[in-house]
């Protein structure tokens, strides 16, 4: 069985009078989830920074390249499998980490519910460290899939190394620290409605679970919740640098990536340092207005990065987007906002089907493309820029 036979699991229910019961494109899940969620967390999900230039520009920058077709290629069956930092995966898919997706299903444990469906997928699931359940908890409902952990490294030394062991112990196969959130960009949606669900104690079960985090409280979060959040407050905005890379590795024995990596040089340093992946992203636009949209900056790092793996993520809204990506060498591609819409709207079912619909779209574009594996579709001369760009 292919992926895109997921088609053919539609069409066949159709037969019998059964439509999807959620939408397969990325239009129709963002409509259908504006009306399914509270405004404070729509436009938590939905917002970015500034006037969101660059984030309309991440899902924009996708449609100004194109993939070369391969005819009598031998594509009838097509083989997604890959592998990062040592980890074999069926696909090149990642649900990557989204600090609210707690709150996106209707019971607030949206954590867990992702993680059930990356379960029932097969797609690796990169936890945020804001998160509504502890990490113990999502790694096992993540059963045999693997799981990564994303670290917002926290001021005190102790409370990270706790955070990053108690990952690994879990179960996590990876530890992904995000280099561009130290400090949260200028999101008018929030600014505009003050609302900022961490500091109202949302999304922080990591750190009010953790023994270190707790051992700066002077009352546990059951009895000062305002306290423990302002503790919280004062944690968060750690500037990671070069220099903290030595003191991470002797906390795991786990695979580190990056996360932010955008320009060749930081790439290069990152690698001479050690690191084991780079992950390419402007945090979907979240996080600082004007810049490039990030599949711009991929090929460069991907040049740099030679043969360590190159994740990605920003303005993926389909399999095409997936499958061009891939075509400009990412190891692997994360969605974010789409699949959040689809918990929404689905909770676990609503992921499953989101995922297995992008799965098939990525499936069927290297089937009809003439693209039979991976390092078939990211050969030189696979995809090329466009001649004319309309923006």
């Amino acid at each position: 069985m292919q992926y895109g036979d997921y088609q053919l699991e539609i069409y066949g229910a159709g037969l019998k009078g059964v439509l999807p019961r959620w939408p397969v494109d990325f239009a129709g899940l963002e409509s259908a989830a504006a009306a399914a969620l509270p405004d404070w967390i729509l436009n938590y999900v939905a917002g970015g920074a500034g006037d969101e230039r660059t984030q309309r520009g991440n899902a924009e920058a996708f449609g100004w390249w194109g993939i070369v077709p391969r005819m009598m290629a031998g594509a009838y069956e097509r083989d997604l499998t890959t592998s990062i930092c040592g980890i074999d995966l069926p696909t090149p898919l990642f649900c990557c980490p989204i600090g609210v997706i707690g709150l996106c299903s209707q019971d607030f444990h949206g954590d867990l519910a992702v993680a059930r469906a990356c379960a029932r997928t097969g797609v690796p699931m990169v936890m945020s460290t804001l998160s509504q359940d502890p990490l113990e908890d999502v790694a096992a409902a993540l059963g045999d899939t693997p799981g990564f952990f994303q670290l917002y490294t926290p001021r005190d030394r102790d409370v990270a190394v706790s955070l990053i062991q108690r990952a690994e112990k879990a179960g996590f196969r990876g530890l992904v620290v995000t280099l561009d959130t130290w400090v949260t960009g200028w999101r008018p949606r929030d600014l505009n409605t003050a609302n900022f669900p961490q500091l109202r104690g949302h999304c922080l079960a990591n750190y009010f679970s953790d023994p270190a985090f707790r051992s700066l409280l002077d009352a546990p979060p059951e009895e000062d919740l305002r306290g423990a959040v302002g503790m919280w407050a004062g944690q968060f905005g750690n500037s990671v640098g070069w220099d903290d890379l030595a003191w991470m590795r002797e906390a795991t024995d786990m695979p580190i990536l990056l996360k932010g990596i955008s320009h060749p040089d930081d790439a290069r340093r990152a690698i001479d340092l050690g690191v084991d992946g780079l992950y390419c992203s402007n945090h979907g636009g979240r996080q600082a207005n004007g810049g490039l949209p990030a599949l711009e900056t991929l090929p460069d790092v991907v040049a740099a990065a030679g043969d360590v793996p190159v994740l990605f993520d920003s303005g993926v809204r389909s399999g095409a987007d997936v499958a061009k990506a891939l075509a400009l060498g990412a190891s692997a591609v994360g969605l974010g906002r789409p699949y959040a819409y689809a918990l929404a709207l689905g909770g676990e079912d609503g992921v499953v089907h989101h995922l297995r619909s992008v799965l098939a779209e990525t499936d069927l574009i290297m089937a009809v493309d003439g693209y039979p594996t991976l390092a078939d579709l990211r050969a030189e001369g696979t995809i090329r820029r466009l001649p004319h760009q309309v923006q």
